[in-house]
């Protein structure tokens, strides 16, 4: 097997996340999540009729449903195009005639969309912390240092996917349409299928293997990694009644967090190398 040159990798991760900030596509990223951020902590019990900065662990819970919607999309059109779009433009047979593996072009390639993820997440969640940090004590800074460190790993999941989905598709058309399915499936559709399914049969079919089946979905994994944190907020989802805390060990849904960065990444580069 060829060693592994680290050198190659870093440069084609330094190319990639150069190339995102030249786009001003972090900045844009980062002032969208510290906008919706500050929107959200700000009016977040609107509907329980007030306004305003409710204690961190609300503003957490009330951040989780945003970031659910918002990260794996980013994450997801972020990543779709790393290799279809290199294979369109004429330019993979290029980089693959330099000396550079494929395994150092897909891995650099992921690292550097991986930073550029990592930095709009930690500018703009950060800011929005900070903003929202006066007069909170340690442990509700501790809890908002976790939900973002959460944040992180499910978007690097879904850059995976998104990885996975530009090895496979052959133009990006179909990578940017895949990548948007996939999208509606894992935050919107999976929830309903298995919650519909629950329902209609009483849980006699999947009562006993529902938890199991939220952790084939990164975005629920989140969710009830948060969720199971913050004991003021267990009683809001109904999801924490159906989860059994059993389940719910930060280092179990951290594992199953990092399968999901790791599986796509290996199914990708299974594909590439042939």
């Amino acid at each position: 097997m060829q060693a592994i040159e680290l050198k190659q990798i870093a440069t084609v991760a330094r190319k990639e996340f150069r190339d995102r900030m030249r786009s001003r596509w972090v900045l844009a990223v980062t002032v969208v999540y510290a906008v919706f951020a500050l929107v959200i902590a700000y009016f977040g019990a609107a509907q329980q009729g007030s306004v305003g900065f409710k204690g961190m662990e609300l503003t957490i819970a009330s951040l989780v449903s945003l970031v659910i919607y918002l990260v794996p999309l980013i994450a997801l059109l972020l990543g779709y195009d790393a290799i279809v779009g290199e294979r369109e433009r004429g330019s993979l047979d290029l980089l693959l005639s330099l000396p550079v593996t494929r395994f150092e072009l897909l891995l650099g390639k992921y690292l550097g969309l991986a930073l550029a993820l990592a930095v709009s997440i930690a500018i703009g969640f950060g800011v929005a912390g900070i903003a929202l940090s006066y007069g909170v004590g340690v442990a509700a800074l501790y809890h908002y240092a976790g939900f973002m460190f959460s944040t992180l790993l499910m978007g690097l999941a879904f850059l995976s996917i998104a990885l996975l989905v530009s090895v496979v598709t052959t133009s990006k058309v179909a990578a940017s349409g895949a990548a948007v399915v996939l999208w509606f499936v894992y935050v919107l559709v999976y929830d309903l299928i298995l919650l519909g399914a629950l329902v209609a049969t009483e849980g006699k079919v999947i009562g006993d293997a529902f938890p199991l089946l939220l952790l084939l979905n990164p975005a629920d994994v989140f969710r009830i990694l948060n969720v199971f944190t913050l004991e003021e907020v267990k009683t809001l989802y109904g999801l924490a009644t159906a989860f059994p805390e059993g389940l719910a060990s930060p280092w179990l849904l951290g594992s199953t967090m990092l399968f999901w960065i790791v599986a796509p990444l290996a199914l990708a580069y299974t594909r590439f190398r042939h």
